[in-house]
């Protein structure tokens, strides 16, 4: 009984990929893909080199960032939602998603340094001792003289020059560690 069941679900499962898509279905995927698009146009010149594209499709997204009319700029990217029908939109999204996904863990890295600069800045020993605990591979010397010199410009209310560059060392040792 229970075989005959499943017989016809998969059954019904294949009468309906048999079926046309619905008006209301396509038109979905179109916007999709439009909205695909228009994040393709979005993308620095650098990211665009990484994401495989046709050339037609190159030369569409350079076009539209020389247009400065609204409404031609609109044509194009509706001529851009066109050529992405042809495109390889799940390896363009795959792309995409990379992108997303180094942009989130930036961020993460970003908060990281942040929060390590102000523990280090506001409690002194104590917090070197848990970075260097934390991280014993962290080149001590040039972190010790970063807070040394972030300090005095603190004290002497000085621009924070030396505070950015602690900034930086923190966050590129964790992008460093990352796996």
């Amino acid at each position: 009984m229970g075989n005959e069941l499943e017989t016809r679900m998969y059954e019904h499962d294949d009468y309906e990929d048999d079926l046309p898509k619905s008006k209301t279905r396509v038109k979905q995927e179109m916007h999709e893909l439009q909205e695909l698009g228009k994040q393709l146009t979005e993308l620095s010149k650098a990211q665009l080199q990484e994401v495989p594209l046709e050339a037609d499709m190159r030369e569409a997204i350079d076009t539209l960032h020389r247009i400065k009319s609204n409404e031609a700029r609109r044509r194009q990217m509706q001529y851009i939602g066109r050529l992405m029908r042809s495109a390889d939109s799940e390896a363009i999204e795959e792309v995409l998603q990379r992108f997303k996904e180094r942009d989130q863990q930036h961020l993460r890295f970003d908060k990281m340094a942040e929060d390590w600069r102000t523990r280090l800045l506001e409690e002194g020993n104590a917090a070197q001792s848990d970075f260097f605990d934390s991280y014993p591979q962290a080149d001590h010397q040039q972190l010790r003289q970063l807070i040394r010199d972030s300090n005095k410009e603190i004290k002497n209310n000085k621009p924070p020059t030396n505070r950015r560059k602690l900034f930086r060392f923190l966050r590129d040792f964790f992008m460093q560690e990352a796996p």
